[in-house]
């Protein structure tokens, strides 16, 4: 299994760059960000900014971390996790992808998924769709960044995207170029993951990526794609807990969140369960980690889960 970590952009630059080194230098595999411009209006969560206390904490743009990541940082892989499909066309989004490859040295994931925050979309004037005009759009957006990062010209004749001989160069240096969709529907989301993604990215518990693993294997099998050929990751909060029934109160809590809460010997067990349901890669957010902390955290669950 590789293990990866996914830092906040509600947070410095500088603290963001602490933190990819720290991972990078301490064996992390990959390096995530998300790609937000708020908080959601009802609570906090990936995008939070530690010391926020309204809506509009502030946050950096993905993108251009990612950018200066990628030269920084020279070790990890590293991708978005996940760019909303509304906030980008995809042939911009192609054309952004690949140039960031080229100064990672072929180390780039593009991170993509429907989109789903009301507040951004309101506020920016960006249309968010219904679930089912989203879901359309999205999936013609995942045949378009495929056929872009292989063809040397791209015609395509969409309900929401029309491209005519389109060119793009250069193009990634990695050849594919990994596609992560990010979501857990089970109708629409994971059709598309069958169709089109070489990785793919849910947050929820070890049995419940087991359950969802079984509903793609079935989409990979109707559109007849062998489901090892995608690569699957998890998700959850890092907590250490002292005692079980703390452990049953926080997960409790968190939801699907919690998958990576609990005392070393519980987290070994769920680290063990990922594996055994299928899960080739956990993401480790740094989100419920105070700044000063964050290290230590890191290093102990190095030290405690994945070296023991």
């Amino acid at each position: 299994m590789r293990f990866s970590y996914w830092a906040s952009t509600g947070q410095t630059w500088q603290q963001i760059l602490n933190g990819a080194k720290h991972a990078e230098a301490t064996g992390w595999h990959g390096l995530w960000i998300p790609d937000h411009f708020m908080p959601p209006a009802d609570g906090y969560g990936p995008e939070d900014h530690a010391d926020a206390n309204t809506e509009m904490g502030p946050i950096l743009e993905a993108w251009t971390v990612l950018a200066g990541l990628a030269h920084a940082v020279p070790r990890v892989r590293l991708g978005t996790m996940v760019s909303a499909n509304t906030y980008r066309h995809p042939a911009v989004l192609a054309n952004m992808a690949a140039t960031v490859d080229h100064i990672a040295g072929g180390r780039f994931v593009v991170g993509l998924g429907a989109g789903w925050q009301e507040n951004e979309h309101d506020h920016y004037g960006l249309d968010l769709g219904t679930l089912a005009e989203r879901s359309d759009r999205f999936e013609e957006a995942c045949e378009v960044l495929k056929m872009l990062f292989s063809q040397d010209r791209t015609s395509f004749d969409g309900r929401y995207y029309q491209l005519d001989d389109a060119p793009m160069e250069p193009k990634p240096i990695q050849q594919p170029l990994p596609l992560m969709i990010g979501g857990g529907g089970e109708k629409r989301t994971l059709r598309t993951v069958a169709r089109f993604a070489d990785e793919w990215n849910v947050w929820g518990h070890p049995h419940e990526l087991r359950q969802k693993i079984g509903v793609l294997e079935r989409h990979c099998r109707d559109v007849g794609r062998d489901v090892g050929e995608i690569e699957k990751a998890a998700v959850g909060l890092l907590i250490f807990t002292d005692t079980k029934a703390e452990t049953a109160e926080l997960r409790a809590g968190f939801g699907s969140r919690g998958g990576l809460v609990g005392t070393p010997t519980e987290l070994r067990a769920a680290v063990a369960e990922y594996r055994d349901a299928g899960v080739n890669e956990i993401i480790v957010p740094d989100f419920a980690m105070p700044v000063a902390e964050r290290r230590n955290i890191l290093d102990r669950f190095r030290a405690e889960v994945i070296d023991a």
